[in-house]
């Protein structure tokens, strides 16, 4: 049977579930260390949380195919965005259910454009920020399960970053968010998702950060006056730690993709479970087509072509 993944604003059981299992695999060891990855400075244990952040990172800085001048990489600015993302999101969604003992588990989703449709002030006190669920801003955040105390050493620390060139490091600080700080005052609204429903096709030349399409207007790359749109733009209203490659470090980035993979769901519902116009490119895509292998920890294991129909698996609350 399915399962269904629900929205974090409507529902204490997901907010309880989702900060809960998370600080759980932020401790939990994953039998890797620092050094495994080439992290500069003493050899330490890597969290299971922290293995997805250490994911993301490397595939972004992965270009895809090598060499590419459109800055198209493993998981963004090409028709990979979404299906990749899906993968994360499953992959996730399974170990919470581990650590959590409960295979119903449904991972949150955070309907950013409803808090998109509130004033800008009350977008910054929306239920997503509240101590129950992701805590608010701040250099580090000092509320909600995610706060920063410095007596506290079990407490959510951001063990990983990346530098100013690229490189992961080790740190041992807290969580940083500065909500409406660089440039973008407003999250997304509702009409918003709703205008980029009707797009079609999924991609389109170029295939990259400047195509037309839904792909690229969920990304966030287009959009018209007011880019970033959707996606990006959440990630850039946060900012602190959502804004670099390790965004994964902010719990909340995983309630932004999920919002992101329901407005793929709705899209596919209406226009089909299509991906590329012809179902396949040439080399230029390579690693963005149908039948190339997602980049994963598991391995090459999993194509677009197969997390194009994920009924089976789970399904949403509500589709925008």
């Amino acid at each position: 049977m399915a399962l269904t993944r629900p929205n974090i604003l409507t529902s204490n059981t997901a907010r309880t579930q989702y900060t809960t299992g998370v600080l759980q695999l932020k401790q939990e060891p994953s039998g890797r260390t620092t050094t495994d990855f080439g992290i500069g400075g003493p050899s330490a244990s890597v969290s299971t949380y922290d293995l997805f952040v250490i994911w993301h990172h490397r595939t972004m800085m992965t270009l895809t195919p090598p060499g590419n001048a459109a800055g198209r990489n493993a998981a963004h600015r090409g028709p990979i965005f979404l299906p990749w993302h899906r993968v994360m999101l499953m992959l996730l969604e399974r170990n919470l259910q581990r650590v959590l003992g409960d295979p119903t588990f449904g991972l949150p989703y955070w309907d950013w454009g409803a808090d998109g449709d509130r004033t800008p002030a009350n977008q910054q006190t929306s239920k997503v920020w509240a101590a129950n669920c992701m805590g608010g801003s701040g250099t580090p955040v000092t509320t909600g399960p995610f706060q920063f105390k410095a007596s506290d050493p079990t407490s959510f620390r951001v063990r990983i970053v990346s530098n100013a060139f690229g490189q992961l490091t080790a740190v041992n600080r807290g969580l940083q968010r500065a909500f409406a700080t660089s440039g973008v005052s407003t999250l997304p609204t509702s009409q918003n998702v709703r205008s980029a429903l009707p797009l079609t096709p999924y991609d389109a030349p170029q295939w990259d950060a400047g195509s037309a399409g839904f792909r690229n207007r969920v990304e966030g790359w287009s959009g018209g006056q007011g880019a970033p749109w959707l996606h990006n733009r959440v990630h850039v209203w946060v900012g602190g730690d959502m804004s670099p490659g390790t965004s994964p470090n902010d719990p909340v980035f995983f309630l932004n993709h999920c919002n992101v993979d329901r407005i793929w769901e709705s899209w596919m519902t209406a226009h089909g479970r299509t991906y590329l116009p012809l179902m396949s490119a040439g080399t230029t895509l390579r690693g963005h087509r149908i039948d190339d292998p997602i980049a994963s920890p598991l391995g090459a294991t999993t194509t677009p072509r197969d997390v194009l129909d994920v009924r089976s698996i789970y399904g949403y609350d509500t589709l925008p």
